[in-house]
């Protein structure tokens, strides 16, 4: 009996420490994922063909067999995944999340879960994820798959709101359809080596809370292949259950501008703002209507501020290549972290909340002041209360700069008028 109580003491420590670890883990892998901040999103697949975006087959209501058959003409001749990871790793991105299936249900690497795949389907025959996955990992940038929860090919997956392209109700099995998604997912985890995250889309579908999408089980999976791979999901709502990041798309956090965020509160998980270069995800032949790589800074810059990754988008074309204006912006983001990078990475919100001129960001006792916008009189007022300024600096030259304590924070006076997309300073701070 003795013998008994000791191992269960033995085994129920063990179960503990165990757990221990599991949360330990889980707090590191979170806060790695905050520490990169900057991110690379790619929206590619056969939809690329048509040039109209990813959406295109159920905007046009076009027939999924026809649809499927693009496939027989996939070939992205000129794609060189080593090409790609060094334009982003020198853009400064520190992962990559790709579109390994989207809606219209097309696998982009060698599944043997269905024939609709990169690898049988197309005479590319090459596993476009097995590429990309050895690029990502020797340019040392993190791998994440965007996978659909969604198929508007399948006819076993129950249609939803998306009723564009319908099927005969009877073949619809959400039993074969979700174990379909879960040997997917496990190809995905076991067969490409360690995934930063799997990156859930499409549970807006079935907007109804009777439909159970059985995410706990999914979970579960994700977590036992992969304990350090995240979850996060694009419900437009707020976390649930065993996930790791909230996401925001098209807008920062708190904000509902493009309409997706709807009521979703700001968690205390960690956050990620995803957003498009121009108006679509996938590649569109006619939309130009890109954003100035100046403004983009801003936006990465802001969503740091406000703690959170960003996640930029580029929808490549069917050949392989990235568009001409992807390229320059990404250029310009990387000579902006280049030299600025250190007062992003690593960083969290700073104790200072957004104010008319900027954001702060912090590590430790070093906050760094972004003044974004316009001031007048060549001046800030920074509301701190609670910490003292020591010093401050700009973060260009280290030119020591004067300030004076008023009531609610400080005044800072800068040596001029700031002129450039994001004029930095470095504070120290310290406790009363």
């Amino acid at each position: 009996m003795k013998r008994f109580a000791f191992s269960f003491i033995l085994s129920l420590f063990a179960l503990m420490t165990m757990a221990q670890s599991l949360t330990d883990d889980t707090r590191r892998i979170r806060e790695e994922f905050q520490d990169r901040k900057f991110g690379i999103f790619l929206h590619w697949g056969i939809y690329s063909m048509l040039a109209d975006g990813e959406w295109v087959m159920h905007n046009r209501h076009l027939d999924r067999d026809e649809y499927a058959k693009l496939a027989g003409g996939f070939y992205p001749s000129r794609f060189d995944a080593r090409e790609w990871t060094k334009l982003f790793k020198e853009a400064g991105a520190q992962y990559v999340t790709f579109t390994s299936r989207h809606h219209d249900g097309f696998s982009m690497w060698a599944t043997k879960a269905s024939p609709y795949n990169i690898v049988d389907a197309t005479p590319f025959k090459r596993d476009i994820i097995g590429e990309l996955s050895q690029a990502c990992r020797e340019q040392g940038l993190k791998l994440h798959f965007y996978y659909s929860h969604m198929d508007w090919q399948r006819t076993d997956y129950p249609t939803g709101a998306c009723q564009n392209c319908p099927h005969d109700p009877s073949t619809t099995n959400w039993d074969t359809y979700y174990a379909f998604m879960n040997r997917q997912l496990t190809e995905l985890l076991m067969n490409y080596g360690p995934i930063g995250a799997i990156w859930f889309d499409g549970m807006w579908d079935h907007k109804e809370k009777e439909f159970d999408w059985r995410l706990e089980e999914q979970y579960a999976l994700i977590k036992r292949l992969q304990p350090t791979c995240l979850i996060g999901n694009n419900h437009h709502g707020s976390p649930i259950g065993a996930e790791d990041f909230q996401l925001f798309e098209q807008d920062l956090p708190g904000q509902n501008t493009a309409g997706f965020s709807g009521e979703q509160k700001v968690s205390q998980l960690p956050l990620e703002t995803c957003m498009t270069m121009n108006n679509t995800w996938g590649y569109s032949i006619t939309d130009k209507n890109y954003k100035d790589g100046d403004e983009l800074i801003r936006r990465l810059v802001t969503a740091a501020g406000l703690n959170a990754n960003f996640l930029l988008n580029i929808g490549p074309r069917p050949d392989g290549t990235l568009p001409d204006q992807a390229v320059k912006i990404l250029k310009h983001i990387g000579s902006f972290m280049k030299v600025n990078g250190s007062s992003i990475y690593g960083t969290r919100g700073g104790c200072v909340p957004p104010q008319s001129w900027g954001v702060t960001t912090q590590k430790e006792n070093t906050l760094y002041i972004h003044i974004l916008n316009k001031v007048e009189d060549r001046q800030i007022f920074l509301p701190l209360t609670g910490q003292k300024l020591a010093k401050v600096e700009t973060f260009a030259g280290g030119t020591k700069l004067t300030f004076k304590r008023e009531k609610e924070g400080y005044r800072i006076f800068l040596p001029a008028e700031p002129c450039i997309v994001d004029y930095i300073l470095r504070a120290t701070l310290r406790t009363p």
